[in-house]
């Protein structure tokens, strides 16, 4: 039976998708391949066309907006432009954003996925270090105020500061409690890119 163009890359996408939701649900033990298929509207045997192990699938999971061009997700009324003068601090608050904390599905895997992570192979591991620089180098390009040399060190502390607000802030029982946290992260982030001027934008 031929399939028309396209067709492939339009499945291996739906593999994906509904891989991402459902590690980000259950973790990647917690979802069998045969879990994956069926959320797609597929068949198990179906799967190794496509990835030849779990793992291999696991990796393209991590992907995210700051990886790939092609992401399709954006968090309710959080629009990011990578090309954009202020792209950093537009990340900066869509990361720290009430709309991303909520988004249990479409969430970036660095605050999904990392318990996951630091108990998976090196494939896995490297993938998460791929998007978490790919997140410093972007920060790193808008940073003000600073010496070239410090640049990225900040960059650096910026990028942990987001993902580790939000590891929290979603570990977090009291919902209050994790707004606040994400306000204060985002306060502070703000203040340390030299972007003070954003800090009253909608988070």
């Amino acid at each position: 039976m031929a399939y028309p163009p396209g067709h492939r890359e339009s499945v291996q996408r739906r593999i994906v998708e509904s891989a991402r939701r459902l590690f980000h649900r259950h973790g990647f033990e917690g979802v069998s391949i045969s879990r994956i298929m069926a959320d797609a509207g597929l068949t198990h045997g179906g799967f190794y066309s496509y990835f030849p192990t779990k793992s291999a699938l696991y990796v393209e999971a991590m992907s995210c907006f700051l990886t790939d061009p092609d992401w399709e997700h954006r968090w309710d009324g959080v629009e990011i432009d990578p090309a954009a003068a202020d792209a950093a601090p537009q990340v900066v608050r869509a990361y720290l954003s009430t709309a991303h904390f909520e988004d249990i599905d479409h969430a970036c895997p660095m605050i999904a996925l990392p318990s996951d992570v630091a108990r998976a192979d090196a494939q896995a591991k490297q993938a998460f270090q791929t998007v978490f620089k790919a997140m410093v180098g972007l920060l790193e390009s808008g940073v003000n105020g600073a010496a070239p040399a410090r640049r990225r060190v900040t960059a650096q502390a910026l990028a942990a500061m987001c993902v580790g607000g939000m590891v929290v802030a979603r570990a977090s029982l009291d919902r209050a409690f994790a707004d606040n946290l994400r306000e204060a992260c985002l306060e502070v982030a703000l203040s340390l890119g030299g972007w003070t001027e954003t800090s009253q934008k909608s988070c």
